[in-house]
């Protein structure tokens, strides 16, 4: 018998330049669970072009109702989560400081309540994978993994998320990935 899997949990997946023509194409998806149920992600740099007061069928506080929507990924499109952080969220699930959720309600009560160190990013749908799925994906080499940050899910602006993601990694051969043009043609 071999020895389980490690979790991706935390981890960014990054397409690695195999997956062009795919919905992942250059995404970036922050692996939010990992186990031997399967795998669920968010897909941090693909915008909807929507803001959260044009989706939800809510009264929502102001702050929340301007903000952008993530595309989270192929999945249950009309699927809500969203990831927050903190100073301090001492249960948080994903990385420190860094929790998932899904339930509305609770979205509203963050909303409503004061932080100025808090920050909240919003997602209609989610990249899911069955059980092995991913593992068999990783192990076909089909992605590229990075160690997630707050930085890189809150502040690294996502149209340029992949590619500063590829530069970090120090690899030539990522260098010279996130420099080729989405149409190779063009180069």
């Amino acid at each position: 018998m071999g020895a389980d899997p490690k979790s991706l949990r935390g981890q960014l997946l990054l397409d690695g330049g195999e997956l062009g023509g795919s919905f992942f194409a250059r995404t970036v998806v922050l692996v939010c669970q990992h186990d031997a149920e399967g795998a669920f992600g968010l897909v941090l740099n693909r915008p909807s072009g929507k803001q959260a007061g044009e989706l939800l069928i809510a009264d929502l506080p102001e702050v929340l109702e301007h903000s952008p929507v993530w595309v989270g990924g192929p999945v249950q499109t009309n699927a809500l989560s969203y990831l927050h952080t903190d100073a301090f969220l001492p249960d948080a699930s994903i990385l420190p400081n860094l929790e998932m959720g899904h339930s509305l309600d609770e979205l509203v009560a963050l909303g409503e309540s004061f932080s100025s160190t808090r920050k909240i990013r919003l997602f209609a749908g989610y990249a899911g994978w069955a059980p092995g799925q991913l593992d068999n994906e990783m192990r076909a080499k089909a992605w590229l993994t990075h160690p997630a940050s707050l930085d890189l899910v809150f502040e690294t602006p996502p149209e340029r998320l992949w590619q500063t993601i590829l530069r970090r990694k120090g690899d030539w051969r990522c260098r010279v990935l996130s420099e080729m043009p989405e149409d190779p043609s063009l180069n």
